[in-house]
């Protein structure tokens, strides 16, 4: 096993090495050591709306099943039957076979290849030619379960409930600083998917720090010079940064006809924050909308990104709703980082280079590199 940190160089705390963001395996242990061990986000609460909707999801190559049973409580498994093994349930897509009898409906899930069939509690409550068998109990052959929490209207899962810890310990201290913004009862007002092509690491990384933000958003620091001034050094995010004057969301114009959050205090009226939840959800609050950033990495070099832009019911239901202010001048900035993460994720895959460097105003990133470490450090084996 290695020990990847090199020393400092000129004063600055290096970056993990190079191969570590475009490593198949490395990836992989990834995705076993956090992607199936932390609390992943995988949407908002608002997108399976009913009792009986349901979606299925990849989670670095693992088929999820998550629905809304009778109850309306949300419930998620994994999509594998506990006969055979065959999956449940497949999403239509370019390639796919033409659909095989079973899948989801009428609440219940039935496997294709030998009709067993769940409740959305997944419980097994059928199997062809099974009842009369002697010894054979149908609760023995429930579907695998995966963990779920929810918090300020986001669903979380955990790939392996039974060693995890609850997700208020994973994200502690986040609630208490974003307690003033009605997180829960946002709804999605718009939504832009994207493909980017860097390392998840990489992507989140740009997000914690600012020292890019002058050459890189232009646009963005015209609002919010604080982003440029010293190179981004000295931001206060507990507090919140400032706009420029008479400026106070993230609009083009820094201003907005829609209300600020009933509830902020002075400061997070006219003022930014941003939270990065580990691992995978960024939140960006202005004092009319969030913009949720939810990462879902496919490969060492490739992340796909699903923004969605949160606003208050009260001006959604307005007849005169607009959201684009606010998701042109936040698809522009978002363009511009994805781009910049894909020149990094060029430049560290050259031969020469083994590792970066953190300038002092890049510091939270020491924190993405310790979270990293402590869990994949003893388990990737020296390149």
């Amino acid at each position: 096993m290695s020990a990847p940190l090199a020393p400092r160089l000129g004063g600055l705390e290096p970056t993990l090495p190079s191969t570590w963001y475009r490593s198949e395996s490395v990836f992989a242990v990834e995705k076993e050591r956090i992607f199936c061990r932390e609390w992943v986000c995988v949407g908002r609460d608002e997108e399976l709306k009913e009792p009986g909707a349901y979606r299925v999801l990849d989670i670095l190559g693992e088929s999820i099943l998550l629905v809304r049973n009778r109850e309306g409580v949300l419930r998620a498994f994994y999509n594998v039957c506990r006969h055979r093994g065959s999956r449940l349930c497949r999403e239509a897509g370019p390639g796919t076979p033409p659909p095989l009898s079973g899948g989801i409906a009428a609440g219940r899930i039935t496997c294709p290849y030998h009709q067993w069939t769940y409740d959305f509690d997944g419980r097994l409550i059928a199997a062809p030619y099974l009842a009369g068998e002697a010894g054979f109990d149908k609760s023995l052959f429930a579907l695998y379960p995966v963990g779920l929490e929810t918090w300020g209207g986001f669903i979380f899962l955990n790939l392996t409930p039974a060693k995890a810890s609850t997700l208020a310990q994973q994200i502690a201290g986040i609630p208490e600083r974003v307690a003033r913004y009605p997180l829960a009862d946002l709804r999605i007002g718009h939504t832009i998917r994207y493909e980017v092509a860097a390392n998840w690491k990489v992507i989140c990384e740009n997000y914690n720090e600012c020292y890019h933000c002058a050459g890189v958003h232009p646009e963005l620091c015209a609002v919010v010079p604080a982003f440029r001034d010293r190179g981004g050094s000295g931001l206060d995010w507990m507090r919140g940064i400032p706009h420029r004057e008479g400026a106070y969301t993230f609009t083009s114009s820094g201003t907005t006809k829609r209300r600020a959050f009933p509830g902020l205090n002075a400061d997070e009226q006219v003022r930014h924050k941003g939270e990065l939840v580990y691992p995978n959800l960024f939140v960006s609050l202005a004092c009319d909308h969030a913009a949720v950033f939810i990462l879902q990495p496919r490969a060492p070099a490739r992340t796909d990104i699903v923004c969605h832009f949160l606003f208050e019911p009260f001006e959604l239901a307005k007849p005169d709703f607009d959201a684009m202010d606010t998701v042109e001048f936040w698809d522009l900035v978002n363009r511009q980082d994805w781009s910049i993460c894909e020149s990094v994720q060029q430049g560290i895959s050259a031969r020469v280079h083994e590792r970066g460097y953190y300038a002092p105003m890049e510091d939270f990133n020491l924190d993405i590199r310790r979270y990293v470490l402590e869990r994949i450090g003893g388990h990737v084996a020296e390149p």
